[in-house]
């Protein structure tokens, strides 16, 4: 749930009347796109928000909030060290919504950037154990370094699934020199391979999740996570992530540890998708509503030149340049688990 009384108080009416609109468009169409919440199944999600700090216009975080609060746990990459545009966001969804967050990243690869995991604690249960992963000097990235930005690893329960979920920010870097093009699939390799080592000594379930750098299905970066030990499901796989839709950068994948009657995804029962706000917030439509918040340079464009701005700067730094990618999950296997146990007839 998210609080919308303060809307009511937004000076600007203009800027009030749109905001109300664009929440209840939102609105539709998550209510269209993802299934309801329910007791029998968890939706997780991952978004790459991009610079998320306090850099947003309030009607920006009413909308991310909304988004968020569809979901029941979500990773969130590129949270800036300055936590306050996370706090605002939180503040406006239900008391039990709460969140677990690394420490900054230092170095110029790694931007400064935390990670998070954001959830509601009626549903998700931290299980006490996090941590950042720090790989050993026989296994560094391209032998000679640690990951660019540190993955995080966080034990979590949901009703009958106990899992570890690591989210990551893998390395972009250039595709101009052998070293640059090297790295990204060897950071993927090495984290899929340390996890499912992890996954076997331990018997526990991982899920990886986060911002790839995948440019598509069959990249070198794609084989190097599954190759590495993790499945990506098909209805997951077919959906990309920028706002273009045409990169794969985002994904969901697994390394699952579970007793016999236990099936936590079916690739014919449960669904996976990106959502797409942009159909909804920050239309290509609307452009010219927001000229008003434009640099003085950019309001003195043309008509092409302001709504180049408008799609590929103002709103990406307003919601991202990333859609969250989200699946559903069967949490639930009171029956299946009678059923198992039930006196033979």
């Amino acid at each position: 749930m998210v609080y919308y009384t303060p809307v009511k108080k937004i000076a600007d009416i203009t800027e009030r009347d749109r905001t109300i609109e664009n929440i209840l468009r939102l609105r539709q169409q998550l209510d269209k796109e993802i299934p309801k919440r329910s007791d029998e199944t968890l939706l997780l999600a991952t978004w790459n928000i991009r610079e998320f700090k306090d850099n947003r216009r309030k009607e920006s975080l009413y909308y991310i909030a909304e988004i968020m609060s569809r979901f029941d746990l979500i990773a969130v990459q590129e949270v800036s060290p300055d936590l306050k545009g996370l706090e605002k966001v939180i503040a406006l969804m239900d008391p039990s919504w709460t969140y677990i967050v690394t420490d900054s990243t230092e170095g110029d690869a790694g931007g400064g950037e935390r990670m998070a995991f954001i959830f509601d604690s009626n549903k998700v249960t931290f299980g006490k154990m996090a941590g950042e992963i720090v790989l050993p000097e026989t296994e560094l990235v391209l032998n000679s370094v640690q990951f660019a930005r540190t993955p995080y690893c966080v034990s979590f329960r949901a009703k009958w699934f106990r899992f570890k979920l690591a989210t990551v920010h893998i390395y972009y870097g250039s595709a101009k020199s052998d070293p640059e093009k090297k790295r990204r699939p060897e950071e993927i390799k090495r984290i899929a391979k340390f996890l499912t080592k992890r996954a076997d000594k331990e018997n526990e379930s991982y899920i990886l999740l986060g911002d790839f750098n995948i440019e598509g299905v069959k990249d070198v970066t794609m084989q190097a996570l599954e190759e590495g030990g993790f499945y990506i499901p098909d209805k997951i796989k077919k959906h990309p992530t920028d706002l273009g839709q045409t990169k794969h950068y985002d994904q969901i994948a697994f390394n699952l540890k579970l007793e016999e009657h236990m099936q936590v995804f079916s690739e014919d029962e449960q669904k996976a998708g990106a959502f797409n706000f942009t159909k909804s917030v920050y239309r290509l439509e609307d452009h010219d509503l927001y000229t008003e918040y434009f640099p003085k340079k950019q309001q003195e464009k043309d008509e092409k030149g302001r709504q180049s701005y408008f799609k590929t700067y103002f709103r990406t730094y307003q919601m991202s340049d990333h859609l969250p990618l989200w699946v559903e999950l069967k949490i639930d296997f009171s029956d299946q688990y009678l059923e198992k146990i039930k006196p033979n007839q």
